[in-house]
């Protein structure tokens, strides 16, 4: 007789190999065709709702790696919130105005001189809508769940009419005003940019030292006097209108080789031997007070440079007096508003200079201009130092190119009128990364007002007529008349009909004498309008605000958590969401930044047809993400280890339901200890999985999932319970108290798992076969609820304590094994002398032989030949004894029932 054919061998369609990237398709392809999404959301509605806003990504290219970083998280949460009965619908967007499309349209030929601004913009609406397409796409590839079919976009009728509205409400509260200082300015984008669109990267740069004649020393200085200015930007220079000094410094005139000099005292030391002179003689000493509204030469224009006082003037660096121009730095023109000088600005919007400058300097690039400005210098016998330093420098985020400080007109969101009530929200919020907390806090506390003004065509329109005479009307009802056409046209009414018809029919102004008017050509920043999707989304769809949670990554302190903050603090009243948690960058393997040019950029849907998406996924949610994360190959063939044991484990188990039914259901009294105590341990993992979740701890998750399947599982419960399954009779009561134990891991492991390895839950649910009545899928089945077990608390004390008793007898069984004189535990014999705290383990003295696998336990009080170990003394031996053929377990010969042991031959002809 064949006896392997009486065994109960697992059976199961669960494959062992995931073929991931074959299998996926076909789910996403069922869950859209089924309305899975819709089919979650409203299994929870009248619930508690959960309300989760998504920050847009940028419209233009492949989704990056950060980017399934960011919304495999997303969606992890939003199941899981779902999972527990929230009514948690998410709303993905994208950002689709701003520069990128308006450069990626002319790289695909279009001429941007040959078509009116209406036309431009419509190419760009055409190119954002596809790469939204693609974009959505790559997301439901990785198996997020969203409504993809209602995304928000910032181009959208009602959105831009939304925000409309919100720049209407602070225009009206005096939050919006127009006025010419300097702003960040990109020639490379040949726009104004906001602070959140500037990044820092070290450059090289000229440093000079030139001199500025007295012209009139108000009787305190000699024509014959010279101040020192020093900049890092000498194309500067022609717009020098003043000097500044610290009017509580001591400022040294010296007599050197180059005439009198006049420099801050506590540098003349360091400053000569910068300038190898050699005289040096101190001949008055001046406060910087005393100085003020002397004039001095400028040494390249007919014109004067006055002496003047600020705060700002520090003597870290310099020679403490202070180039000032106030068309090209903010502390320039604070002080130079204070003297009233004019803000003065010679560089175009390209970053040429100015017709203004002279032929020798006109049409030169401001880089260019340094060489030719500090050569006239030296030409002229002023310039004292030239030599370069290596420092931070500004430069635009989209372009990567270095910009400037520039005066223009522009429109500006004050700051200063709401900085303690955006300070006062920002103390309210929950900030789940204290340090993020901190850091948008003094970002608030010290940045200035908000340039929202873009000289660009795709965007949102800067909703502002101008009168005859220049004035700009800010009116409620002309505001709202074009927030209506907005809605109903979309923005780009504003480039296709006059001001006739943008403004209310009938309208007139005093300030429009003759009925003219002007509409303004700028755009909103784009941080505009993704810092009012609160609004544009949230609460045009009918969700409350404020949200329950932002998650962005770590850049968006300053970017829309940022942006976000102000407006709705300033349209509603507070800030818009109740708690902000973040994410960090993904670097490659070795942790370096990813970039095109070092070759290392790591493609996701390259990794989603290679490993599969859950193997992507459940690397999202087992990385430190709150932090810099890496990945690399070896990274994802660790997490594909760990993918491999949690499939398998759920293979076992399943193959092991086979002929279970929930009407086989063992009631848990009845079970044996060791199960109840697996059972135990269950409701242990579904506590710390929840209390992980709840506090967005995936990794603690995953990790939880993984030792149970690893060490509770696969090294103990399933590896004795073989024998069981395999050996006993079908229905046999000890096989049943098994697999009802196995049946509860099954039912509730799938659904553990189901927000994070989505395919392969939705996989196991198909083939688990145990409910007559399961749901239609994992996502529409109950959560799994606490299992109740009497004295759960004495059980697991108990048991935990078992678990160190096996602990020590498989140290004696690997010894046995390490010499050789066994090859299986199951040939072995082990004796056991119990230590006084762990005597009542003799109660399972019947079960231990099957609990350790070995073919014989004897339990003594004598601890002679016994090793010690830590809860008891033990010796393992060799078991000289007959083997059972059908179950491999070994008996002495006088146990034997013809060749099979008592139990196999009572299964067979019982």
């Amino acid at each position: 007789m064949n006896y392997k054919d009486t065994l109960l061998m697992p059976k199961t369609e669960f494959e062992m190999r995931g073929n991931l990237p074959k299998k996926e398709p076909g789910y996403v392809a069922r869950w859209q065709d089924a309305h899975m999404y819709e089919k979650v959301i409203q299994q929870n509605e009248g619930k508690d709702d959960f309300v989760f806003h998504d920050g847009p990504p940028y419209a233009n290219g492949n989704m990056h790696v950060g980017h399934m970083l960011n919304k495999i998280i997303k969606d992890v949460i939003c199941r899981y919130k779902n999972m527990e009965g929230y009514y948690t619908p998410f709303i993905p967007g994208w950002d689709t105005h701003g520069l990128p499309i308006e450069n990626a349209i002319q790289k695909l030929g279009v001429n941007r001189k040959e078509l009116s601004t209406a036309e431009f913009r419509k190419k760009c609406y055409e190119y954002a809508l596809e790469q939204v397409a693609k974009q959505k796409e790559q997301c439901i590839r990785v198996g997020t769940f969203a409504d993809y079919a209602h995304p928000y976009l910032t181009l959208l009728p009602e959105f831009e009419a939304n925000q409309i509205d919100v720049f209407a409400k602070m225009a009206m509260d005096g939050l919006i005003y127009k006025g010419l200082k300097p702003v960040y300015w990109s020639p490379s984008s040949e726009s104004a940019l906001a602070e959140a669109e500037v990044e820092y990267h070290d450059v090289k740069s000229p440093t000079i030292f030139v001199k500025f004649a007295v012209k009139d020393g108000k009787g305190i200085l000699d024509t014959d006097t010279s101040f020192v200015i020093w900049t890092t930007t000498p194309w500067t220079i022609p717009a020098n209108l003043a000097i500044c000094l610290n009017p509580d410094y001591t400022y040294a005139l010296v007599q050197s080789e180059k005439g009198k000099l006049l420099v801050l005292e506590e540098l003349v030391d360091s400053l000569w031997e910068k300038f190898g002179l050699q005289q040096k003689e101190i001949l008055q000493r001046f406060s910087g007070k005393e100085l003020e509204m002397i004039t001095c030469q400028h040494p390249l224009y007919d014109r004067e440079s006055l002496v003047i006082l600020g705060d700002h003037v520090t003597a870290d660096a310099g020679t403490g007096c202070v180039h000032t121009a106030p068309g090209f730095g903010m502390d320039d023109f604070i002080v130079g508003q204070k003297y009233g000088l004019d803000i003065y600005c010679n560089v175009d919007e390209h970053g040429n200079m100015m017709e203004d400058c002279g032929e020798w300097l006109a049409g030169q690039y401001v880089d260019d201009a340094n060489k030719t400005v500090t050569m006239k210098l030296d030409e002229l016998g002023v310039l004292l130092k030239l030599e370069f330093i290596t420092h931070s420098y500004p430069h635009d985020w989209r372009t990567k190119k270095p910009i400037i400080f520039r005066a223009t007109d522009q429109w500006f969101c004050s700051i200063d009128k709401i900085r303690e009530k955006l300070l006062s929200e920002i103390d309210k919020v929950n900030w789940l990364n204290e340090w993020g907390h901190i850091r948008i806090y003094n970002m608030i506390k010290d940045r200035g007002d908000w340039c929202i003004s873009r000289q660009r065509s795709w965007g949102v329109p800067i909703p502002i007529i101008y009168c005859e005479d220049g004035t700009p009307i800010m009116e409620e009802a002309v505001f709202t008349h074009i927030s209506k056409l907005f809605r109903e046209y979309g923005s780009n009414i504003w480039f296709e009909k006059d001001e006739k018809f943008l403004l209310p029919e009938g309208y007139t102004n005093e300030h429009s004498p003759n009925g003219i008017f002007r509409k303004e050509k700028d755009i909103m920043d784009v941080w505009f309008d993704s810092g009012s999707s609160h609004t544009g989304c949230m609460k045009e769809r009918g969700y409350r605000y404020p949200v329950d949670l932002y998650f962005e990554g770590s850049d968006q302190y300053r970017g829309w958590f940022n942006s976000s903050l102000i407006i709705g603090t300033a349209a509603h009243g507070e800030a818009p969401y109740k708690t902000v948690l973040s994410h960090g960058f993904v670097l490659d393997g070795k942790g370096n930044k990813m970039s095109k040019s070092l070759g290392n950029t790591v493609d996701p849907i390259k990794l989603v047809n290679q490993y599969g998406a859950d193997i992507l996924r459940l690397w999202a949610t087992s990385v430190a993400y709150q932090s810099d994360v890496r990945i690399s190959d070896e990274i994802m063939k660790q997490v594909a280890e760990n993918y491999r044991k949690i499939r398998n484990t759920m293979r076992f188990v399943l193959g092991n339901l086979s002929d279970f039914k929930a009407t086989d259901i063992v009631d848990t009294k009845d079970l044996k200890g060791v199960d109840q105590y697996m059972l135990v341990e269950l409701n242990n993992l579904m506590k710390g999985y929840h209390e992980a979740l709840d506090n967005y701890d995936f990794a603690e998750a995953n990790q939880l999932i993984l030792n149970c399947f690893t060490n509770t599982l696969s090294a103990f419960y399933m590896d004795f319970t073989k024998d069981i399954l395999y050996i006993e009779k079908a229905d046999s009561l000890r096989r049943r108290q098994v697999q009802t134990v196995l049946y509860h891991y099954a039912k509730t492991m799938m659904k553990l798992l189901s927000p994070i390895l989505v395919f392969t839950a939705e996989e196991l649910h198909d083939h688990f076969h145990c409910d007559e009545n399961k749901a239609e899928s994992i996502f529409l089945e109950a959560k799994p609820e606490m299992i109740e077990v009497e004295n759960a608390d004495s059980i697991k004390e108990y048991y935990d304590r078992f678990l160190t008793l096996r602990k020590d007898a498989m140290k004696a069984l690997e010894e046995l094994r390490n010499e050789k004189v066994i090859k299986s535990n199951m040939e072995a014999k082990l004796t056991v002398c119990l230590k006084d705290e762990y005597q009542d383990m003799e109660k399972l003295a019947d079960d231990l032989k099957q609990l350790f696998i070995v073919a014989k336990v004897n339990l003594v009080t004598d601890t002679t030949d016994l090793t010690e170990y830590e809860t008891a003394y033990l010796k393992a031996e060799k078991f000289n004894g007959v083997q059972c053929p059908r179950c491999w377990n070994y008996f002495e010969e006088s146990e034997m029932e013809g060749e099979l042991c008592p139990r196999c031959h009572e299964v067979i002809n019982g």
